[in-house]
Order: C-alpha cells, then structure tokens, then sequence
C-alpha cells in the first residue's frame, strides 16, 4: 500500500497527499515508511515560513502572496542592475513565479475534536478551485514551538509531490515559534501596529527568528512607529557587508498592498542566501535527526524497559526532592543501555 501510495505521491495526486499527511500525523507507522520511500525525492521545494500572533492577519497575506507567487511577473530586480546582489536575483529568476504551491497552515488543537482549530482552507478559498495550490490545515496537538510536530514530515510530501513553493504558516503563539527557523529557507515574522508589537519587535527572540519582516495592516495609525521600533533594533547589530540585514516590508494584506514587493524580497533573500542553504538545511536535518532520535528512545522507554507507571513515579520522585533528574536521567539510560 505504501508503495503505490508514494507513487501516487510523486504523481502530484491530491488524495493520495492528504492521506499521506493523515498518516504522518496520527503517527502511524506506515507515514515513517512513506517519508523512507519519498525522501529520495526531496530536497528541491523552497519553504517560505509565516509566523506571528492570531489577528496579525497572516492568512490573508499567505492568500496574497501565492497569488503573486503564481502570477507571472517580471521581478524588479531583473530590470535593473545597480548592486551586485540584485542582479544576483536577476541571473537566478528574472521572473520569480511558480506553478505549483503548497501550503501548512498550523492551527491551535481543538479540545473536543483534536483537529485544527481555525481551519485556514476557508480563509483561502481564493485557491480552492485552483489545481496547482493544495492547501491542508494542520494541528498542533500539543507541541511547544509554534508548529505541529508532523508540519517538517508534511512538507516533505509536499516537496516529494513536485511542489515548488512550500510555506508553512504557524499558529502563532508568540515567542515560541522558534521552531520556524528550523523548518524553513526564510522566515517572515509578521508584526502589526496597535497590537503590543512595538514591544514585541525589542524582544531578543523576536529578532533573531526573521529574515524578513513585514507590517501587515500598514494603514493603521503606529504603522512608521513600529517600523521605526524595529530600525532600532536592528541598528543595535553590526551587520557585515555580505550579511544579510532583515529587510522591513510594509503591506495591506486586504488590498494586496506591498504583496509584490514581499516576493521581491524573498526572491533576493533566495538569491543572497544560496551560498548558505546548503548549511541552513544540514542543520535542520540534524535538528530533525535529534529529535527522532529522542523521540524514538523515550518510546522505548516506556515500552520495553519500564513498568507501567513507573516513569509518572520517577516523576514524582524528582518533584518531591527524593532524587534529582540528572542522576535520575543517567539511571534510565544505563538500563536502557543494558
């Protein structure tokens, strides 16, 4: 079943991706044999990361931007040469658009069901009819960091199904969302003004997270206030002149205002960063690499090497100061060593 299901995988087949990521998130062990079968043909798709608070109206702008990623149309940077890294974006893509697009939406958990909550298939339905866009909602399900613990395995098929453009919007919970900059080839945080951001933007986390920046809702009074607070910050860093300095794009979602300059500046992130891509997706494999790693070792843990119950009552005994967990953690791992 799994063979035919890759095939019908690399095919493109819709069904078979939605049933493909179905899997991977109720972690069956048939969705472990699919990536095994399909990650020989990965590795060419570019993941564009979306992340930031509820409100800050990142579906929107993810509806915007595939609309401009498909539309075809001549990047600016291509009709004109005066720096060296613009005409960088020129040689690689005079006209930046794709075909084909995918997009992970992660959503809160919902209590009563286990499935995304919000549902941004319907905030996209621009897309719906259009073959060359597959959208699919996506679950947290628990997981710390801003994505579910499936999304790097969803693109994956994604990628494997011949998509050119991935992006992966998180469900926005602050600054946990680190994990985007481990999934993604760029990542845009999202900011708006009269929402805190002002605050938001000083923060270290914030910072570090983007490659981009954007204010979205930049028709609202604070718009050049917060902009201003992000200048600021990013002034606090010594940028090299190879370096890339996280650019600030200014848009109304809703009007498609500042779309087309987003793309541009993803395009010549694209084309700065091509140098170190290659170093970007190894340390995202070795994040991936370590937390299967954990992942699979607790498993066994649990499964085969302690009683049931015996791991709450480890617990228990580290909250009560009976043990303390480093000496706890090495004696769980010499008897799973054993």
């Amino acid at each position: 079943m799994t063979a035919t299901l890759a095939e019908r995988i690399l095919a493109g087949d819709p069904r078979a991706i939605a049933r493909a990521i179905s899997l991977i998130e109720d972690e069956d062990a048939s969705g472990a044999d699919l990536v095994r079968a399909i990650f020989g043909h990965t590795g060419r798709a570019y993941l564009i990361g979306v992340t930031r608070p509820p409100g800050a109206g990142k579906s929107t702008l993810v509806d915007r931007l595939i609309t401009n990623l498909k539309k075809p149309q001549r990047s600016q940077s291509s009709q004109r040469s005066e720096t060296k890294e613009l005409s960088a974006v020129s040689a690689v893509s005079p006209v930046f658009s794709f075909s084909s697009i995918g997009v992970i939406a992660v959503d809160p958990t919902s209590p009563f069901s286990g499935g995304a909550v919000l549902g941004d298939r319907l905030r996209m339905q621009t897309h719906a009819s259009d073959a060359g866009v597959f959208i699919r909602s996506m679950a947290t399900r628990g997981h710390l960091g801003g994505l579910a613990r499936a999304t790097g395995d969803a693109a994956l098929v994604l990628d494997a199904a011949g998509k050119d453009i991935v992006i992966i919007e998180t469900v926005g919970v602050g600054q946990d969302e680190v994990d985007i900059i481990r999934t993604a080839d760029v990542s845009i945080v999202t900011l708006v003004p009269g929402t805190g951001d002002e605050v938001q933007a000083l923060k270290a986390g914030i910072m570090e997270i983007a490659d981009i920046f954007v204010v979205n809702k930049a028709d609202r009074e604070g718009a050049e206030r917060l902009v201003s607070a992000v200048e600021s910050n990013l002034a606090l860093h010594a940028y090299g002149t190879e370096e890339w300095r996280p650019p600030i794009v200014k848009t109304v979602a809703t009007t498609g205002q500042g779309i087309p300059e987003l793309v541009e500046t993803i395009a010549r992130f694209r084309a700065h960063s091509q140098g170190t891509q290659a170093l970007r997706r190894k340390t995202r494999s070795e994040y991936r690499l370590r937390e299967l790693v954990s992942q699979r070792f607790m498993d066994h843990l649990e499964r085969n090497v302690l009683a049931k119950g015996e791991l709450a009552a480890i617990v228990d005994r580290i909250a009560t100061r009976e043990v303390d967990p480093y000496s706890a953690a090495n004696e769980l791992l010499r008897r799973a060593l054993k």
